[in-house]
């Protein structure tokens, strides 16, 4: 199979992550989508995720249910140390080498991922599917970064075109604390999950 996978806090998932997640498996013709919850990312701080393992990996499951192509992989969530995307890419790659793996990321991690923890272990497990969004001229940034990284580390990486849509996490937990309303920008289940557990409140 060809799978992509989707790591993130998802503290909350909303509309974006589903965008994104169409657009790869639409654009490449992927079998699958993961989407994986991060448990101990490394660039986060714990204290920075503002609800648990458990309400996130509920939320995710919410989003994704009436999507039979998307799945939640908890495979993260689930380890009390430290995930690094090589180790986790490197144990898919094992467990399953017969499918093939693409690596879904963001146009600032496609400038940050040489200074990763073992970058070098990458880039043999996946191809890097690099989303890009066409609000800001960045394009020709991205084909230059990807021709470093094709020749610095042998990589393979497509640049994945997604639909604008100006939302994030953060701003959604401000919102809510706030008290307004992120009907829109999050599927209706995850709304109400945030709605019934109280998640987000402000102080």
């Amino acid at each position: 199979m060809r799978i992509g996978i989707m790591g993130g806090t998802f503290d909350p998932i909303h509309n974006g992550h589903l965008m994104l997640g169409k657009a790869a498996y639409e654009s490449f013709h992927l079998d699958q989508i993961w989407y994986m919850p991060n448990g101990n990312p490394p660039h986060k701080d714990m204290i920075s995720m503002e609800s648990n393992v458990g309400d996130r990996l509920e939320m995710v499951r919410l989003a994704i249910e009436p999507y039979r192509e998307f799945k939640l992989e908890a495979y993260e969530a689930n380890r009390r140390d430290v995930s690094y995307s090589y180790s986790t890419l490197e144990y898919f790659k094992e467990m399953y080498p017969e499918d093939e793996f693409y690596f879904i990321i963001g146009a600032d991690s496609l400038f940050m991922i040489d200074h990763w923890v073992h970058p070098e272990r990458i880039f043999p497990t996946c191809t890097i599917l690099a989303a890009y969004r066409g609000e800001i001229n960045t394009r020709s940034e991205m084909e230059e970064r990807i021709l470093e990284l094709q020749e610095q580390y042998d990589a393979r990486i497509e640049l994945l075109i997604t639909p604008l849509m100006k939302v994030s996490s953060h701003e959604l937990r401000e919102a809510l604390k706030e008290g307004q309303s992120i009907a829109s920008h999050v599927p209706e289940a995850v709304a109400d999950y945030i709605s019934k557990n109280h998640l987000y409140v402000g102080e």
